[in-house]
């Protein structure tokens, strides 16, 4: 391909991106309704349920903002190339290809949270501020800030660094040992995430002894499943919204409960969440979810190496020579549209993932209890209650209220 055809088939995949993302943003903006649907009655009272349609209304519209600036900030940097600029300043010093690469994507990652950080601010002190869900002290933030920067650095830096040593020392084979890296890294983070990751943001206190950890125990049990590991995380340190998750893997295994989940639900509503929760487990969601994400590395990395050492990709970003760091940038927009497919694919399988695991916590008698748990989270999360079929498909991995609570009815009876 010519460099100019490249160019154009990589500014047409941006704006084909950003064309579908508005529509999409547009169609679930409409779908607001100031009636409740009659199946969702008595989730929210009036007041409430304005609140909710304001809240979505003003992430609709600060969504719709940053996007566009975003969209705006890449196409300046296609057509004046700001990335072939990039590439050229951090050359100029002649360091090993790892470093200039380093150097590269540090400049990129710099640039985009100073780009970035305001509007983070305005979305935590502002919008979530607004409608009593932030938290968030400014120490807190900063705090969160410096630490995720440090982590991308020591982990991201890390993992870039073996990589591109990897494409200097193999080259044509390269992608298969990045491929095994990549897949103990996943693995690894898998494993340790609750244990090493999480204390570093947040306070993790095993689940006192009382009548929860009781239930907890008794319904793990019954359902053959071994549990030892059941925390509560402080997440109120930051927002009031509730959560819960499953992480781990065999002896690493637990179950982390939000101490705002906690305050807001009752115990067998939090007993019916955590049945959902070991169900995925029991279902094997999260190996098969691995293993997906494993093959789906895999594929992308071979295409890559196919087209990294590519001199037409190069320059169709601006660049005079090619390079890993300049490849990389110009596969990952040419990939997007497989990413979107991709994406649109593993949604498809999270949202079946999340009715078999309904389902689960269902077949123990715990579907009226997960039903009042989903229907206390929505109100408390300010949810939208009516999002577009469209959008749904393209960005849910979980399905809306309705459709759940209308599969475990179906289910019950």
């Amino acid at each position: 391909m010519e460099v100019q055809t490249v160019f154009k088939l990589i500014l047409s995949f941006v704006i084909l991106d950003f064309v579908i993302e508005s529509i999409l943003s547009f169609l679930n903006a409409s779908k607001r309704s100031a009636k409740i649907p009659s199946e969702l009655e008595g989730i929210y009272n009036e007041d409430e349920y304005k609140k909710s349609q304001a809240y979505e209304k003003v992430k609709h519209n600060f969504s719709r903002f940053s996007s566009i600036f975003s969209f705006c900030i890449i196409l300046l940097m296609l057509f004046f190339d700001g990335f072939a600029f990039i590439d050229t300043q951090v050359s100029v010093y002649e360091f090993n290809p790892i470093i200039t690469s380093l150097l590269f994507f540090l400049v990129l990652g710099i640039g985009s949270e100073i780009i970035g950080l305001p509007f983070s601010v305005y979305h935590t002190f502002v919008i979530e501020e607004k409608f009593g869900f932030n938290k968030t002290s400014m120490k807190t933030f900063v705090y969160d800030k410096i630490k995720s920067w440090i982590l991308v650095l020591i982990l991201g830096g890390g993992i870039l660094a073996i990589v591109i040593w990897l494409f200097n020392v193999l080259n044509e084979n390269f992608w298969i040992y990045v491929w095994m890296v990549l897949t103990v890294f996943m693995i690894a983070m898998t494993m340790l995430y609750s244990n090493v990751i999480v204390p570093l943001f947040n306070k993790q206190t095993p689940l006192e002894e009382g009548e929860l950890r009781t239930e907890i125990e008794k319904f793990a049990i019954t359902a053959g499943f071994k549990l030892k590991n059941i925390f509560v995380i402080d997440g109120s340190k930051r927002s009031s919204k509730a959560n819960a998750y499953f992480s781990g893997l065999g002896p690493q295994k637990r179950i982390v409960l939000y101490d705002t989940l906690i305050e807001n639900h009752t115990t067998g509503e939090l007993v019916a969440v955590l049945a959902h929760e070991i169900g995925h487990y029991k279902k094997k969601h999260t190996l098969v979810g691995i293993f997906s994400s494993i093959i789906q590395t895999g594929v992308m990395l071979y295409i890559f190496s196919l087209l990294v050492n590519s001199e037409t990709l190069s320059a169709a970003l601006g660049a005079n020579k090619a390079s890993f760091h300049i490849g990389l940038l110009a596969f990952g927009l040419l990939y997007s549209p497989i990413s979107t497919l991709l994406g649109i694919l593993m949604n498809s399988i999270s949202r079946m993932n999340e009715y078999a695991a309904d389902r689960f916590a269902a077949s123990f008698n715990y579907g009226e209890q997960l039903i009042e748990a989903l229907k206390n989270l929505s109100k408390n999360n300010l949810s939208n209650l009516t999002p577009h079929k469209a959008y749904v498909f393209f960005h849910y991995s979980h399905p809306p209220l309705l459709q759940r609570i209308r599969a475990l009815k179906k289910f019950m009876n």
